[in-house]
């Protein structure tokens, strides 16, 4: 199906992965919100569970290996275009992670990878959701 006016929902994965006070952002290397910072993550395959997207889209856009701890939120992302048409609509599953192995780089559809503060992500072009997205791990995920 099309990413871009699709015929239903598609559904996505977002990760937060956080070690200590930092997480893992990725500059979007495509659309929508090509060259803004996002979390990791991507669409779900066929035949696959929203936990093993999570693990998967870590390892494509960030070469880190991760631990699934918990589901964050699930939002949904709809874009219209000038037109007022559905150009994108994804409904969104965050979950919290913590890293077991790999060295971080960008890869798959990100241009950038980096680790960030939450105050450091406070400041970025990102979307607001992500940023509440992001407390809400830390406020839940943090110390575990």
């Amino acid at each position: 199906m099309a990413r871009r006016f699709p015929n239903n929902p598609l559904v996505g994965v977002g990760v937060v992965i956080i070690q200590g006070d930092r997480v893992v952002m990725c500059r979007r290397a495509k659309p929508p919100r090509a060259g803004c910072w996002s979390l990791p993550g991507g669409g779900q395959e066929l035949g696959e569970t929203v936990r093993e997207t999570a693990v998967r889209e870590a390892l494509e856009e960030t070469g880190l290996s991760i631990q699934v701890r918990g589901l964050v939120d699930v939002i949904d992302s709809i874009s219209h275009d000038d037109d007022g048409r559905i150009e994108y609509h994804y409904t969104l599953i965050d979950f919290a992670a913590r890293v077991t192995g790999g060295t971080l780089r960008a890869g798959d559809d990100a241009a950038e990878v980096a680790w960030f503060t939450l105050d450091e992500v406070r400041a970025l072009d990102t979307w607001a959701t992500t940023i509440e997205i992001i407390e809400k791990a830390f406020e839940r995920f943090a110390d575990d």
